[in-house]
């Protein structure tokens, strides 16, 4: 489902390199984190821009589960789990390259399911990592902020009824992609992607063309 020769070598909230085994080089990036998360700050891990949940909710086996999710105990369950066993487009929506970056795994666990916006006042609680969180709200570094609208506008765009983004959330993603254009690494990523997964980013698709 992964592969580093498609994705990029570097972290997408904090562009922090990292090695074949997964080990951050954080001096690459001067970042710091505190001593209760400073394992996890030590590898990477493949985070979902659109959070699974929020599409996630919108199948029936992660809201209320199905008959054929049942453990070897006969005790049943739902969410994640039983939405990967069972939903054949919720597999392909978890697996999509396009919504997959490389991420610190402490960065990852505490941005969880949390929406991006604008947080009015910046703690820098990682160093040279511009990436705020607070409050159940994330703020990605500007340089970034159009990479994650567009990542959303395909997935909306792919996905028909499985990811709502309302008016508002919609105007702040449209300013940040005008705000942040792509790139020609974004480009060499959807190229990228495109031989892999055989499908078209239709975001981007005339722009990298």
């Amino acid at each position: 489902m992964y592969n580093d020769d498609v994705l990029p070598r570097s972290t997408l909230y904090c562009g922090c390199t990292y090695s074949e085994k997964k080990i951050v080089n954080k001096s690459s990036c001067w970042f710091q984190h505190n001593k209760k998360h400073i394992k996890r700050s030590k590898k990477i891990e493949w985070e979902h821009v659109v959070p699974a949940q929020a599409f996630g909710k919108t199948f029936d086996a992660w809201s209320i589960g199905d008959e054929k999710c049942i453990t070897s105990k006969w005790k049943k369950f739902k969410g994640r789990k039983c939405a990967s066993k069972i939903e054949r487009e919720y597999q392909f929506m978890q697996s999509d390259m396009y919504n997959l970056f490389p991420a610190i795994w402490s960065i990852n666990a505490l941005r969880s399911n949390y929406s991006f916006e604008i947080i009015e006042w910046e703690e820098r609680e990682f160093g040279g990592c511009d990436m705020e969180i607070r409050n159940k709200v994330a703020e990605p570094t500007e340089n970034i902020r159009g990479d994650i609208a567009r990542v959303y506008f395909y997935m909306d765009i792919t996905y028909p009824w499985r990811l709502v983004i309302t008016d508002i959330r919609r105007q702040l993603l449209e300013a940040w992609s005008f705000k942040d254009p792509v790139s020609d690494e974004e480009c060499e990523r959807y190229r990228a992607i495109k031989k892999v997964q055989k499908n078209e980013n239709v975001v981007l698709k005339e722009i990298c063309n």
